[in-house]
């Protein structure tokens, strides 16, 4: 059955998801879904015996309907390659009797890799099969991770150009040097003076200024978006959740139809809503568990029901997840609101206006499959030195709020249910925070020492990515005010003024 596309602020007029992909938002700001979530054609069984490009297909054919057979196959297996450093591109790893499902052994150690390897072939075949020929300009903030990932996915890409912003200071070290150190002429790095969600709020901006669209157009250029609110980078985050699920039934560890708990440390909310699609598409989960770091915005939310962005913004050691406008919720708000797009929409308006919104008790009592609770730096931390302490596995520190949350999920329901949580970056992306979490003694020793004695304590060898950018000369140097995006952007697309 075929699956079209709306926004979530007009829900009157409807786009293959080709079209949606090649967008990426709305001329409405609205964010594009899928007007039904469908069902798995396949039984967990089956599912179960299958390599993860295999029930990549079956998810993905699901939603991206409009793309043929080969071209669907095309692009996963293009994606899903050697630039994974495991042939199992998403291993579980069992710790304390929970389930970690690694989604950091791709080209940039970050679980970002997961979408962005195949968001380019996702975006060149939409591009062909629209009778696209302007150049696709891909713009898109980050808060750590997407950035590098995107930039590596798009680097060399005939027929488009990237321009990623990211908070000067909002990043870890090895993220930053990922990303300044991008080779390809189609790539722009620019860090703002400000935080993420300025950032964020500059990027769309930018998809909503008509005048600017005119002048690019008349050069052959559009813009697309490599950002989670593409939702192209959205139905490859659904594979992982219905493979780990897979995975646990093939290894013996679940029975089939046996529910499972997943955890996601949380920021922007698109992995954690991936998660919501695999269980509206039959994946026996139980509950949805929400971590947040002390940028609790999302915790507040689930307690309340109320959203409110009016509050201090917290520089943490989990800086992936340091968002105060998590913009993948509007998906979310739009299906509780029973896809009513007008009342999505005033909901959103009063966020931009007033900075928070509130659901009502209907809406609220929709959200019973979710869970939230967040963990403070010293608990994040401190996750990360028991962990290590306890079993020798060492947690990034996303991964540790995600943990550290579980635990206090465990404390207060009680329930043992199996649990998959999801490791969203590897421990080298924050070796300082990682490696004084465990012993103080670290600190004196700079970022790259840190990397050695992390993979001699871990028993792990120093991914590729690190190693790669070790000595890599600064390409990207460009540096501005979050008031002068636009100008940015025109500098590098070669527009005048």
């Amino acid at each position: 059955m075929e699956v079209l596309y709306s926004s979530t602020r007009d829900s009157s007029k409807k786009v293959t998801a080709s079209q949606a992909i090649l967008k990426g938002l709305s001329d409405d700001g609205g964010l594009f879904v899928p007007d039904h979530i469908p069902s798995l054609e396949c039984s967990m069984q089956e599912l179960a015996g299958k390599s993860y490009q295999e029930v990549a297909y079956e998810v993905m054919k699901l939603f991206l309907t409009d793309f043929t057979q080969d071209e669907l196959r095309g692009c996963i297996n293009r994606a899903y390659d050697s630039k994974f450093d495991t042939e199992v591109i998403a291993p579980l790893v069992e710790a304390e009797g929970t389930y970690y499902l690694e989604l950091f052994h791709g080209s940039t150690i970050a679980f970002k890799d997961m979408a962005l390897s195949i968001l380019p072939h996702l975006m060149i075949t939409s591009a062909k099969k629209n009778h696209v020929e302007n150049e696709i300009v891909i713009l898109t903030a980050t808060s750590g991770d997407t950035g590098k990932a995107a930039l590596a996915g798009f680097a060399g890409v005939e027929g488009t150009k990237i321009i990623v912003f990211y908070p000067k200071n909002g990043v870890s070290p090895i993220q930053e040097k990922q990303m300044v150190t991008q080779k390809g002429d189609n790539t722009c790095v620019v860090g703002i003076h400000g935080n993420f969600d300025d950032a964020q709020t500059g990027v769309k901006a930018l998809f909503n200024d008509k005048e600017l669209a005119q002048k690019m157009a008349a050069r052959g250029q559009q813009f697309s978006s490599a950002n989670s609110i593409n939702i192209g980078r959205l139905v490859p985050q659904v594979v992982y959740y219905v493979y780990s699920y897979a995975k646990l039934l093939e290894e013996g560890r679940i029975e089939d139809g046996e529910k499972i708990n997943v955890v996601v440390p949380t920021g922007n909310f698109g992995n954690i809503l991936a998660a919501f699609y695999a269980k509206n598409m039959g994946v026996p989960i139980n509950k949805l568990i929400c971590a947040s770091n002390e940028n609790k915005v999302l915790y507040d939310f689930f307690m309340t029901g109320k959203y409110d962005r009016n509050r201090e913004f917290v520089l943490t050691s989990s800086p992936s997840m340091d968002i105060l406008v998590s913009s993948n919720l509007e998906r979310l708000i739009y299906r509780i609101a029973g896809e009513d797009a007008q009342k999505n929409a005033n909901l959103m308006a009063a966020l931009s206006q007033e900075g928070c919104y509130e659901i009502t008790g209907q809406m609220k009592e929709q959200l019973a499959d979710f869970y939230g609770n967040y963990a403070d730096e010293k608990e994040t931390a401190g996750r990360i030195k028991s962990m290590y302490k306890n079993t020798g596995y060492i947690l990034d520190t996303h991964t540790a709020v995600a943990s550290a949350v579980y635990q206090k999920y465990v404390a207060g329901t009680g329930d043992r249910t199996t649990t998959v949580i999801a490791s969203t970056a590897s421990p080298f992306k924050f070796t300082r925070n990682v490696m004084n979490a465990i012993d103080g003694k670290y600190d004196s020793m700079s970022d790259f020492e840190l990397v050695d004695e992390l993979s001699g304590i871990g028993n792990i060898a120093v991914p590729n990515a690190i190693e790669e950018i070790r000595t890599a000369p600064v390409v990207h140097n460009n540096v501005c005010d979050k008031t002068e995006m636009k100008e940015a952007v025109m500098r590098f697309l070669g527009i005048g003024s």
